[in-house]
């Protein structure tokens, strides 16, 4: 067994893990403890809450992840062309790296479509949401037509990449899905690719 971690944001990221294997309802308290080497009043400790604190708190550690990688910069290339195209183009490759070429479940989305999703439906909607209305804006700025509806072209085709590469077992699937999201030529603007 591993060394305990002995501190809250320490331990999140161990219990993402064991809800991306096991799913919110087949986390148990036993898998958590054993994925953060913690026993149960440890958890606790940390966790108030419950098996519930823990999940609510990984996806608020997801949502600062990309808030910080791919929000906050797809948010500030809004002004310029070019700069807006390089910021999708950065999105792409962040998002292959969080999510391991399709080998890493997006947890939001997994909650999106379990019995969960409307106990975590503020943090699963906000997510999503937000990752739309940067991309459209982003979109936009490229010239790009009915953005929004390409914003959620790409984000279907990422998270639909997600669900191929891991039912196949394949990560190329992953790749090949971002790469033919990366291709498509918004309007007014060269391809997504740099």
């Amino acid at each position: 067994m591993a060394k305990p971690s002995t501190t809250r944001e320490a331990v999140i990221p161990l219990l993402a893990e064991a809800f991306r294997e096991h799913g919110y309802e087949g986390a148990s308290m036993a898998i958590l403890q054993d994925a953060s080497s913690l026993g149960r009043g440890s958890l606790y400790h940390f966790f108030p809450g419950g098996k519930e604190e823990m999940a609510a708190a990984v996806l608020a550690d997801i949502q600062a992840w990309f808030d910080e990688r791919i929000f906050a910069p797809l948010r500030a290339t809004s002004t310029s062309k070019e700069d807006a195209r390089q910021g999708i183009h950065t999105m792409f490759g962040e998002v292959r790296a969080y999510f391991r070429s399709g080998r890493r479940v997006c947890l939001p989305g997994a909650f999106a479509v379990g019995r969960e999703r409307d106990r975590f439906d503020q943090a699963v909607r906000g997510y999503f949401t937000e990752w739309v209305d940067v991309l459209t804006a982003a979109l936009d700025a490229t010239g790009a037509s009915e953005s929004r509806s390409r914003a959620l072209q790409l984000i279907a085709t990422v998270q639909g990449g997600i669900i191929l590469a891991r039912a196949l077992n394949d990560p190329d699937a992953f790749d090949t899905a971002v790469n033919s999201a990366r291709s498509l030529n918004p309007r007014g603007c060269r391809s997504l690719r740099s």
